[in-house]
């Protein structure tokens, strides 16, 4: 089994969201279509910007875990350019 990492962006909001997950395309429509609550239904649409691929969960947790810090953060604004 492959995890992804994910990196979301709304263009109407100027927001990103970060996750992780075994499945993209189900996580994707869930965030964009089937979700009732939570972070992602008040951002709607969503568009998948940047994706890295792990074969392991715990590191994809970690990866997930650290750009969702504050350095992590940092690196985003450095390497992942907003359409």
């Amino acid at each position: 089994m492959e995890f992804v990492v994910y990196i979301l962006y709304s263009k109407t909001h100027q927001k990103r969201y970060v996750g992780f997950t075994s499945d993209l395309i189900s996580r994707f429509h869930s965030h964009n279509t089937f979700s009732k609550k939570g972070f992602t239904i008040r951002y709607r649409p969503w568009e998948v910007i940047h994706v890295e691929f792990f074969s392991l969960k715990k590191d994809a947790m970690e990866r997930e875990k650290y750009l969702k810090s504050g350095a992590g953060r940092d690196w985003l604004q450095r390497n992942v350019l907003i359409p």
